[in-house]
């Protein structure tokens, strides 16, 4: 992958898959209160990384845990996590457009 795409989809697909999750455990919240959900969430994580304690720097360790929680604090992912929640955002308003128009 490009040096540019192998730095940042990561964590914009993190954020995208944080609006998704939050969007299936709500199925009835609007869209503005998903993504607002799932970038508190994910800036919460991303500050968590400030964060380095023994016990939580042990989960981190693991797979699913690095995963989850990341490593470091990093700027340029909280641009990435409101690219990714955006784009969720633009997938759910171009769905709605096509479930509108089907039911007609």
């Amino acid at each position: 992958m490009p040096g540019f795409i192998a730095a940042y989809a990561g964590d914009t697909l993190w954020a995208l898959a944080a609006f998704l999750g939050c969007g299936v455990l709500l199925p009835r919240a609007s869209t503005r209160t998903i993504a607002v959900l799932a970038m508190a969430f994910s800036v919460a994580i991303e500050l968590s990384q400030l964060y380095h304690a023994p016990w939580i720097d042990s989960i981190r360790h693991t797979t699913i845990g690095g995963l989850i929680l990341g490593f470091g604090f990093l700027w340029s992912d909280l641009a990435c996590y409101a690219l990714g929640v955006g784009l969720g955002m633009l997938v759910e308003s171009i769905s709605g457009i096509v479930t509108r128009e089907d039911r007609c």
